[in-house]
C-alpha cells in the first residue's frame, strides 16, 4: 500500500472509446493488487476490476472540457479510458499505478499474496496435479532407445532445464555433458514427444556453438543416438527455426547451425521465424490497427497486413505442419532449435504435439503441454510477459502466438478440442495475471529458488473446477480425430469481423470473460489474405 497516495477518487469518468454512448459516471479505488472502478449511474451494481500486473502502460492525455484523461493499456489487451476531475487526483492516480504495474521484486507479484483459503494439503495436491512422467509413461518411456535421467539434477547439464530430462538410452553421461558444452546455454537435445506408432520423436535443443567450422565429437553421437533412436528411419531432420541470414549472423559469434558434413545422414532445414523482436512490433503494429475509431475496409486491411501478424502465425504453423508430416508421414525423426531453444522450438515442438496427439487437445492434456514445453523447459516468462520491471527489448508475445495458433486449429477442426475458446483466454490472462505461480520465473531452478511450490498456488486446479464452462459443446471425443492435417494456405486463417473491427472496452464485470485476445489479434482475419 506505500505506493497508493489517493485510494479514492469520486466523480470518474469511463469512456465508451468506440461508440457514442455516455460515459460511466463513478468512484475509482485503487487496492494492493487492483484497480476497482464501481460505476453509480446504474440501478445495479456494475464494477470493473483492472489487476495491476495486467497493466502495461498508463498515459495522462492532454486535458478536455470534461476533466484529465487517463488511458491505461494492458496485456491482456483490455483498454480504460477514465476521465479525472481534479488534476491532482489524476497524477497521484497515474503515479502510483505506474509504480504498482511494474514491481521491482518476485515477491511483490500477486501470488506471493493471493490467499484462496484453501488447505495446505490441497495446495500441495494441486502443484502434483500435472505430473510429467505420467505423460512420458504414457508415450512409452522408458524402453530400449529412450530414457528418463536425473542427469540434470544439480543442474550441472544446463540450468535452464528440469532435473530431470528425457534423452537416448544409448547416450552416456558423458556424451551429454560433452554434448551440453556445444550448445548454447548447455541446452542440449532431450525429447518432447515420442510418436508411439512409428517410434519417430520430436526433439528439441539450442543452436550449436559451431562458428563456422568447430565441431564436437560429443554432439554428433548425441544426434546419432537420437536418429538410431528411430530404426525405422535411415535419417533424420535438423531444423531451424530462425531465418537463415539470422542464423547465419550468429556463426560470427561462435554460434550458429550444424553442418550436414559433420553429423550422419541428418537433412538440415530452415524454417525462418522471426525473432522476439520482430514479433513485438509486429503486435505493436496490430494493436494500433485495431484501435484506429473508424478506419475504412482499405485502411484497415492495409494496416493488417503491414503488422505482419498473420504472416507470423502462419509461419509458425508452417513449421509445426512440419514437424507432424515428418514424424508421422515420413516416419523421421526431428530435432528443432532456434538460437537458445526457449521461444520458437517451444511453439513448434508444442504445435507438432498437438496435431498428432488427441490427448493435448483435452483440458488436462493441454495443461501437460503447457508444464512440459514451456514451463519445465525453460520458455522465459518473467522476461518476455514483463512480469518484473526489467529490460522492455526481453517483452515478445511468443506464448500469445501459440494461443492464436491454437485458436485457428480449433476453427479449423471444432469438434477435435474438449475446451473452448474461453479456456484460452483463461490461461492467456493468467500468464500475465502473476495470480498463480506457475508461471512466474524463467525456470524451474528460478521457481525452486523462489519456493514458488511451497508459497504459491496453481493455476490449475482452478481451471478444472471451471471446465463445465469452459467446455466446447461440439467436441466430438478423444478417438473422434487423431492426427490434425491443418491448411496453412492464407484463406484457412479466417473468422468472420466482430464489432466492426473494434476493439472492446472493459468488461462490465470482474467475473465476465470476454473474447479480448482473439478479437484483438484473430477476428480481424477473415476476408484477408497476405501476399507471398
Amino acid at each position: 500500500m506505500e505506493h497508493i497516495t489517493t485510494p479514492k477518487v469520486e466523480n470518474v469518468k469511463l469512456l465508451d472509446r468506440y461508440t457514442n454512448r455516455k460515459a460511466a459516471n463513478g468512484t475509482l479505488y485503487l487496492t494492493a493488487t487492483h484497480l476497482i472502478y464501481v460505476d453509480a449511474s446504474t440501478d445495479v451494481r456494475k464494477e470493473t476490476w483492472i489487476l495491476h500486473h495486467h497493466i502495461v502502460t498508463v498515459e495522462k492525455l492532454p486535458l478536455t472540457t470534461a476533466g484529465y484523461p487517463l488511458l491505461i493499456h494492458c496485456k491482456n489487451f483490455h483498454v480504460a479510458h477514465f476521465v479525472i476531475g481534479q488534476e491532482r487526483d489524476c497524477h497521484e492516480v497515474y503515479t502510483s499505478l505506474l509504480k504498482l504495474s511494474q514491481p521491482a521484486k518476485p515477491e511483490e507479484l500477486y501470488a506471493f499474496s493471493y490467499n484462496p483459503k484453501v488447505s495446505k494439503e490441497s495446495r500441495e495436491i494441486g502443484w502434483k496435479l500435472i505430473d510429467l512422467k505420467v505423460d512420458y509413461q504414457r508415450m512409452g518411456i522408458p524402453n530400449n532407445y529412450w530414457e528418463l535421467t536425473d542427469v540434470n539434477k544439480d543442474y550441472e547439464v544446463c540450468n535452464t532445464y528440469p532435473p530431470e530430462i528425457v534423452v537416448p538410452r544409448a547416450a552416456s553421461k558423458a556424451v551429454v555433458i560433452g554434448s551440453s558444452r556445444f550448445r548454447s546455454r548447455g541446452r542440449i537435445p532431450v525429447l518432447s514427444y515420442l510418436y508411439k506408432e512409428n517410434n519417430a520423436a520430436v526433439c528439441r535443443c539450442s543452436q550449436p556453438l559451431s562458428g563456422f567450422s568447430a565441431r564436437c565429437l560429443e554432439d554428433e553421437q548425441m544426434l546419432q543416438a537420437i536418429r538410431e533412436a528411430n530404426p525405422g528411419s535411415p535419417f533424420m531432420y535438423v531444423v531451424d527455426t530462425r531465418p537463415k541470414l539470422n542464423a547465419m549472423a550468429n556463426r560470427a559469434a561462435g554460434k550458429g547451425y550444424e553442418n550436414e558434413d559433420n553429423y550422419d545422414n541428418i537433412r538440415f532445414k530452415f524454417i525462418g521465424i522471426e525473432n522476439i523482436h520482430v514479433m513485438r512490433s509486429s503486435l505493436q503494429k496490430l494493436l494500433e490497427v485495431c484501435e484506429m475509431k473508424s478506419p475504412s475496409m482499405s485502411d484497415f486491411l492495409t494496416g493488417l497486413e503491414n503488422s505482419g501478424w498473420l504472416r507470423h502465425i502462419k509461419a509458425v504453423m508452417d513449421a509445426g505442419v512440419f514437424l507432424a508430416k515428418a514424424v508421422k508421414d515420413e516416419k523421421a525423426s526431428v530435432l528443432v532449435h532456434c538460437s537458445d531453444g526457449w521461444d520458437r522450438t517451444a511453439q513448434v515442438c508444442s504445435l507438432a504435439s498437438l496435431l498428432l496427439d488427441p490427448f493435448y487437445r483435452t483440458f488436462k492434456g493441454f495443461m501437460v503441454l503447457i508444464e512440459k514445453e514451456w514451463i519445465a523447459m525453460g520458455h522465459k516468462f518473467s522476461h518476455r510477459c514483463g512480469h518484473l520491471d526489467g529490460d522492455p527489448k526481453e517483452v515478445s508475445p511468443v506464448f500469445t502466438q501459440f494461443i492464436e495458433c491454437v485458436w485457428q486449429l480449433m476453427q479449423q477442426f471444432p469438434c477435435s478440442f474438449e475446451f473452448s475458446e474461453r479456456f484460452l483466454l483463461e490461461i492467456h490472462d493468467h500468464v500475465y495475471s502473476c495470480q498463480f505461480g506457475n508461471f512466474l520465473g524463467n525456470c524451474h531452478k528460478e521457481r525452486e529458488d523462489l519456493k514458488i511450490f511451497q508459497k504459491t498456488h496453481s493455476l490449475w486446479p482452478f481451471l478444472l473446477q471451471k471446465k463445465q464452462e469452459l467446455r466446447n459443446p461440439l467436441y466430438k471425443g478423444f478417438t473422434a480425430y487423431k492426427e490434425l492435417q491443418p491448411n496453412t494456405l492464407p484463406f484457412s486463417f479466417q473468422k468472420a469481423f466482430k464489432q466492426e473491427f473494434q476493439c472492446p472496452s472493459l468488461p462490465g464485470s470482474h467475473s465476465q470473460v470476454r473474447d479480448f485476445l482473439l478479437l484483438c489479434l484473430s477476428a480481424c482475419s477473415g476476408c484477408y489474405s497476405w501476399s507471398g
